[in-house]
């Protein structure tokens, strides 16, 4: 030990129901750099803690109302005081007495009558002990804090490349989208629409957020769709037809090979989100659940903004009209589950629509 480093000092609480015993613990304490407190009793012991908690407690066994016994099984049952030590200053010397004290809580003993040698090494140690609590508890809350900033810094700069992530994603999807829908919002609500159904049939949190990010490139296959095809005015022969069919397959092959979970799901969609629960879509004519889950979702979500939406090819539809295309073709174009989730959200997708509308 080094002897340069001065003994600790703190605030001490005598607990004694004689004045006398009060009195000589602080003649003996005070010269040493302690701050000395009374309390009379067990019950008044516990209101001083609560006022200003000590660093130590001296704390006297028999005392009326209540002893030390129970004082320090209170003291040491409360997450609040449990770190004070407490020194149990008694004149009782049988061991089961002592016995007790302990298995109360209590952290030593001093004997009356007090020792002065003694009193002085039994509260450096404490106060050393307590001093070495002290420190870690205040290095545990820096520690708990400077974790807490980190997290919220990681958080913060997770959610900016979530952002960045998404503006891309709609970026390159309008790359596609550009040349036949106006404003390229149609990309937006796909996202919107999709995750809300998503959520809507019980997929977790995370599922429904990677369809979020995943379903805007549905249709980025149409990058190498051929303009006078994609902005046609009318109806397209059998011709154009098979090539405007190949984007789905072409979405899925610019997608492809990605270790990507998000980008394996946008493949996954580009290809599916034109196929019919039926079976009669395309690329490759899946029926049922052969059809994927995104895919299936993602077909809901495309129709009705499409039918919705202005076209080179034709006005918005009305609302009432669309909804009864969807009902319609529930069970034939569409999962009759992914139906039933549609209208059960419709407020949320009216509001989507709203808030999302071509400007």
């Amino acid at each position: 030990m080094n002897r340069n480093v001065p003994p600790p000092t703190g605030t001490i609480l005598a607990v004694d129901d004689q004045s006398f015993n009060l009195r000589l613990l602080e003649a003996l304490l005070t010269p040493l750099g302690h701050s000395v407190r009374f309390a009379t009793d067990g019950m008044d012991c516990l209101e001083k803690v609560q006022e200003e908690k000590p660093d130590l407690i001296l704390l006297d066994i028999m005392m009326p109302r209540m002893d030390g016994f129970e004082t320090v099984a209170h003291l040491k049952g409360n997450p609040d005081t449990r770190a004070i030590p407490v020194v149990m200053v008694t004149s009782l010397t049988e061991v089961d007495e002592r016995v007790k004290a302990l298995e109360c809580g209590a952290d030593d003993f001093l004997s009356k009558p007090v020792n002065e040698l003694e009193l002085r090494a039994r509260v450096n140690s404490l106060l050393s002990v307590k001093a070495y609590y002290d420190h870690m508890k205040d290095y545990q809350k820096k520690l708990e804090s400077e974790v807490e900033h980190r997290t919220e810094e990681l958080r913060q700069a997770f959610a900016t490349i979530q952002r960045a992530s998404l503006e891309t994603i709609y970026r390159l999807a309008r790359a596609a989208e550009f040349r036949d829908d106006d404003t390229g919002e149609h990309i937006v609500r796909i996202g919107h629409f999709s995750a809300a159904i998503a959520k809507q049939m019980g997929l977790t949190e995370h599922e429904a957020e990677t369809i979020f990010y995943a379903a805007p490139m549905h249709d980025i296959g149409k990058i190498a769709t051929p303009d006078a095809i994609l902005q046609k005015p009318g109806k397209l022969d059998a011709e154009e037809w098979a090539i405007m069919k190949q984007h789905a397959l072409q979405g899925a092959q610019i997608l492809e090979g990605s270790e990507s979970e998000l980008l394996r799901m946008a493949e996954i969609i580009a290809l599916t989100h034109h196929e019919k629960w039926d079976g009669s879509g395309y690329p490759q004519g899946l029926k049922g659940e052969a059809i994927p889950i995104s895919g299936r979702i993602t077909a809901i979500a495309d129709v009705f903004d499409a039918l919705t939406s202005k076209r080179p090819y034709k006005d918005p539809f009305p609302l009432e009209k669309a909804f009864t295309i969807i009902r319609e073709s529930r069970g034939s174009h569409f999962d009759p589950a992914v139906v039933d989730a549609f209208f059960a959200i419709e407020d949320e997708i009216l509001r989507i629509k709203q808030e999302y509308k071509n400007k």
